[in-house]
């Protein structure tokens, strides 16, 4: 079984409305970006798909296969609405 991981995770816009929090630690096993989305959608009631969103681990854009590592910094970027 894979060890826990330590992530710190940030939420903006309508993710961060629906999580009620701009930001959380959590222990996860989730191995990769996706994994830890879909955790984390299940956890929070998210209504966006993984592809209406934007990845970046420890400030870098990555894919929904990247790995995830110890102390890692995830952020989940929604679409913007422009004005």
């Amino acid at each position: 079984m894979a060890q826990p991981k330590d992530l710190e995770i940030q939420y903006y816009a309508l993710l961060r409305e629906q999580s009620g929090t701009s930001s959380e630690s959590v222990k996860t096993v989730a191995q990769t970006a996706g994994d830890l989305y879909q955790e984390l959608a299940q956890r929070h009631g998210f209504s966006l798909r993984k592809d209406q969103l934007r990845v970046a681990v420890n400030e870098e854009f990555a894919n929904w296969e990247r790995q995830l590592h110890d102390n890692d910094v995830v952020v989940f970027i929604p679409p913007v609405a422009g004005g």
